[in-house]
């Protein structure tokens, strides 16, 4: 991914390996942003579980419920969490409903980039449902 702006979260995950408080604080900060969305707009219906599927793995991650994981993968995910809550990026927050656009764009990118890894995530996840 050539986004400057991801790239710069890429760097700061990396630094968050170890802080399980400011990770959970993200996934906060997630689930705040994802309430603000007017999912009506949104085409694909099966979008918004994608994008929370991100928050449970990497609060699963800090609770250090799941940890068959790769630091690659957990730094793809921390990566576009940041992005998706800092409201400075490729386009700017503050347009209401264009902000949002690259923001879950590149949730999705990483959901999808990261398929097998998610996959797994998903499939432990409903074995701690039983």
């Amino acid at each position: 991914m050539s986004n400057p702006f991801f790239q710069a979260a890429l760097k700061k995950s990396a630094s968050l390996a170890g802080k399980h408080a400011r990770i959970l604080q993200l996934v906060v900060q997630l689930g705040n942003r994802l309430r603000k969305i007017d999912w009506k707009t949104i085409q694909d219906q099966n979008t918004k579980e994608k994008l929370t599927v991100i928050g449970r793995f990497a609060k699963a991650y800090a609770v250090g419920a799941y940890r068959s994981v790769s630091s690659k993968t957990v730094f793809m995910i921390l990566a576009a969490i940041i992005y998706f809550v800092n409201p400075l990026d490729l386009i700017p927050d503050l347009m209401p409903i264009v902000g949002f656009t690259d923001d879950v764009s590149i949730l999705l990118w990483v959901y999808h980039a990261l398929g097998s890894e998610v996959d797994k995530f998903i499939v432990w996840e409903k074995t701690q449902l039983s």
